[in-house]
């Protein structure tokens, strides 16, 4: 729900409300009983507090203390470059330092698999979603060149005069008959 409400670009104070209606059966009973606390103990209820409740009880804390491990040893290893970047972005919505942009920045970049990493990371660029576009352009461009030069390989080791033919080889090691 989360991403739909950031795509829909939905207020606070709506996604408390649009959340609340989509809770259903066990959940839904739940939070009838859990606001009737909060209300005694006046405290606030607010979208904020509603997810620190729902969280806390749905989420057992041993499973989101193994996905921020996760997240903070996270590395591309053999991840195409968007496979990388979602699981970076979904393991970081359990991170539970707060995160700055030029903090994930380093973080992503000090994932990445090290030859894109050589090309990504003197552009010192601390915009997420810019330095993920940058590292998928280089990726793509490193592999354009790689083929090239493969191709250029190719036709030089094909060419009929970069080697002797084998019976010109030949021809210089046999013996001389008297």
């Amino acid at each position: 729900m989360e991403c739909i409400f950031d795509a829909k670009r939905c207020p606070n104070e709506s996604r408390f409300a649009f959340t609340i209606y989509m809770l259903t059966r066990e959940a839904e009973h739940w939070w009838a009983s859990m606001r009737l606390v909060m209300e005694e103990k006046h405290e606030h209820i607010t979208y904020e507090a509603f997810k620190r409740k729902f969280l806390s009880q749905y989420f057992l804390d041993s499973v989101r203390y193994a996905k921020e491990i996760e997240f903070l040893q996270l590395t591309q290893g053999d991840k195409s470059m968007v496979e990388y970047a979602e699981r970076f972005k979904h393991l970081g919505c359990f991170y539970t330092m707060p995160l700055d942009e030029e903090w994930r920045c380093r973080k992503f970049k000090n994932g990445l698999r090290g030859d894109i990493k050589l090309m990504v990371a003197p552009l010192s660029i601390k915009d997420f979603a810019a330095l993920v576009e940058r590292a998928r352009v280089m990726k793509w461009m490193k592999v354009e060149v790689e083929a090239q030069q493969s191709q250029q390989q190719q036709k030089v080791s094909g060419s009929s005069g970069s080697r002797p033919r084998v019976e010109e080889r030949k021809k210089l090691y046999a013996r001389s008959q008297p």
